[in-house]
C-alpha cells in the first residue's frame, strides 16, 4: 500500500470517528477558506458560525485560483447549496410540523400544506434538492426551488412519531440494497472507490482474516441505474455480492454491450496488406 494511502485508510478513519474527531491537510484547510468566500457560505452556515469558522482559518493561505485556471462557457449552473437547507433541517432535527407555500408545476401556488418535514435530498441525476415530507395524503416530495416559503408548526411529539413512523415505513418499502465487495487486489484504491459511492448512504465492513472490504450501498429504487453507472466505471475493481436486482441489471447491460459487437469482426472485410516496394513500383 501506498504510504500516503495510509492517510485515508478506512480503519483509522474509523476510529478518529469513534473519538469523534477529524483529520484536516493544510491543502483542505485552504480549500476550506476559499469556499468560504462564495456568496452560497451566507446560507450554508449560521452568522456566529460562519464568522468562527473564517478566525479559524485566517492564517490559512487562500488558493488563488484566477492565476491559472480560466473559466469558459458553461451551461446554466445550479445552485448546490439552497438558502432553506438550513433551516428545513433545523425544524427536521427539533420535530416540528411545517407550513408550506409553494409554486404549483403548471402555475400558480397552493398555500397552507401542512405536514411533517421527514428528510432533506439531493438527486444526483437531476442535481436538485429535494424535501421529502408527511400529510393526509401520504409522503410527499417537493423540489426546494419550488417552495416559496416553509414556516415551522408546534404538532404534539406523540403526533410527530405517528407520522415519523409511517414516512420512514414508505421510505424503506422505497429503498433498494446492495453489498459490493472489492477486488482484493484493489483495495489500495479503498479511498477513490469510496469517493465513487459517497453520494449514497453506505457503511463499510472489513474482515481482517481475509483483507476483504464490503461496501452496504442503500438508495431509493429510482436512483438505482445511477449507482449501476457508479460500479460500471470501477470496472473489476469491485462486484455485486447482494442485492439480485441489481446483479440482473448488470447482467443485462453486459449482455446488451456483448451483443452490440456480436459478429462485428465478420461483417468487416478484412484488411489488405500494404504492397511492398518492389511490387508498388
Amino acid at each position: 500500500m501506498n504510504p500516503f494511502e495510509k492517510i485515508f485508510n478506512y480503519r483509522i478513519l474509523s476510529r478518529l470517528d469513534e473519538a469523534d474527531s477529524i483529520a484536516l491537510t493544510a491543502h483542505e484547510r485552504s480549500w476550506l477558506k476559499t469556499m468560504l468566500e462564495h456568496p452560497a457560505s451566507a446560507d450554508a452556515f449560521a452568522a456566529e458560525t460562519l464568522s468562527r469558522l473564517r478566525d479559524l482559518l485566517q492564517d490559512e493561505t487562500a488558493i488563488e485560483s484566477r492565476e491559472y485556471i480560466a473559466e469558459k462557457a458553461k451551461s446554466r449552473e445550479r445552485q448546490v447549496y439552497h438558502p432553506l437547507l438550513r433551516p428545513l433541517r433545523r425544524m427536521i432535527q427539533q420535530g416540528r410540523g411545517i407550513r408550506l407555500t409553494s409554486r404549483l408545476k403548471h402555475g400558480g401556488v397552493q398555500s397552507n400544506q401542512n405536514g411533517l418535514p421527514v428528510k432533506l435530498e439531493y438527486n444526483m441525476v437531476k442535481r436538485e434538492w429535494y424535501l421529502l415530507w408527511y400529510n393526509a395524503r401520504g409522503l410527499m416530495s417537493s423540489k426546494l426551488q419550488h417552495i416559496v416559503t416553509a414556516e415551522p408548526i408546534l404538532l404534539p411529539p406523540e403526533r410527530v412519531e405517528a407520522l415519523r413512523s409511517r414516512a420512514l415505513a414508505i421510505l424503506e418499502e422505497r429503498r433498494t440494497y446492495a453489498v459490493i465487495e472489492i477486488v482484493r487486489e484493489y483495495n489500495a484504491e479503498l479511498s477513490r472507490i469510496l469517493y465513487a459511492f459517497s453520494c449514497f448512504d453506505k457503511t463499510v465492513s472489513y474482515e481482517e482474516n481475509r483483507d476483504l472490504y464490503r461496501i452496504r450501498v442503500s438508495c431509493l429504487a429510482d436512483e438505482s441505474e445511477f449507482l449501476l453507472s457508479k460500479i460500471r466505471f470501477l470496472g473489476r475493481r469491485v462486484r455485486i455480492v447482494e442485492g439480485e436486482q441489481l446483479r440482473r441489471r448488470m447482467r443485462e447491460s453486459a449482455a446488451w454491450a456483448l451483443a452490440r459487437y456480436e459478429g462485428a469482426s465478420d461483417s468487416q472485410p478484412a484488411a489488405q496488406p500494404p504492397e511492398d516496394a518492389d511490387s508498388a513500383s
